[in-house]
C-alpha cells in the first residue's frame, strides 16, 4: 500500500481514540458527581420545652386580686382585666373651723406708747367727742388735744401721763380731769370733779 494512506489510516484512528477518551470522560462526570454524599439536612426546628421558665401550656390571663385594705368594684375590674386595682384612699374630711379673730392687743402692752393716738370719749350722759394724746413731751407730760366736747372738765384736756398702770387728763395749771385705766382695749375711768364715769374708745 502506498505510505500515504497508512498515514492517513493512522491519523483517522488516533482521532477516534482522542473523541472516545474525551466521550468516556465527560459522560463520567454526572456519575461521579452523583456518587459523592449528598449535604445532610437539618431537622426543622422544634420549640424547646422544659425550658426553666418556659411553660407548654396555653397561655391565660386573669385579674389579680386588689392589694389588703383595696376594695375593687366589678365594674373597676372589668375595666382593668389586666392589672390589680388599687384603691385610693379616701381623702380625710375637711374639718373648716372659722376664724375667730384675735382679741385687740391691751393698752398696757406698750405702756405709754400704747395709750398715744386719738380716742372717742363717752361720758356717763353717752355725748361723745374726741380726745387726741400726743406724744410731744409739754414739760413734765405730754401734749392732749380735745374736739367737740360738750362736758367742760373734758374741753379744757390739755396734757396727760401715764404713771403706775393709769392714764391721767390734765387741765391747764395741773389740775386732773380725769383717771382711767386700761382693759379691754380701751380706757375706763371717772372725771375727778364730778365722778363721773368716762370711757375712751379708739
Amino acid at each position: 500500500m502506498p505510505r500515504s494512506y497508512l498515514s492517513t489510516v493512522a491519523v483517522l484512528a488516533l482521532a477516534t481514540a482522542l473523541s472516545a477518551c474525551a466521550s468516556s470522560r465527560f459522560d463520567a462526570g454526572p456519575t461521579r458527581a452523583a456518587a459523592r454524599p449528598s449535604a445532610r439536612a437539618l431537622p426543622p426546628e422544634e420549640p424547646i420545652l422544659g425550658a426553666p421558665g418556659l411553660s407548654a401550656g396555653p397561655v391565660t390571663s386573669a385579674p389579680l386580686a386588689p392589694p389588703p385594705g383595696a376594695s375593687a368594684s366589678p365594674a373597676e375590674v372589668a375595666a382593668n382585666p389586666g392589672g390589680p386595682i388599687v384603691a385610693e384612699p379616701a381623702a380625710p374630711p375637711v374639718q373648716q373651723q372659722a376664724a375667730i379673730a384675735p382679741p385687740p392687743p391691751p393698752v398696757t402692752s406698750g405702756g405709754r406708747s400704747g395709750v398715744v393716738g386719738g380716742w372717742t370719749a363717752r361720758d356717763a350722759t353717752g355725748a361723745t367727742c374726741r380726745v387726741t394724746l400726743s406724744s410731744t413731751p409739754a414739760l413734765d407730760l405730754y401734749k392732749a388735744t380735745s374736739a367737740g366736747c360738750s362736758n367742760k372738765d373734758l374741753a379744757k384736756v390739755s396734757a396727760w401721763d401715764y404713771r403706775d398702770g393709769e392714764v391721767y387728763l390734765y387741765q391747764p395749771g395741773g389740775t386732773v380731769a380725769a383717771r382711767l385705766r386700761p382693759g379691754g382695749g380701751g380706757l375706763d375711768g371717772a372725771l375727778s370733779k364730778s365722778g363721773a364715769p368716762l370711757a375712751l374708745a379708739r
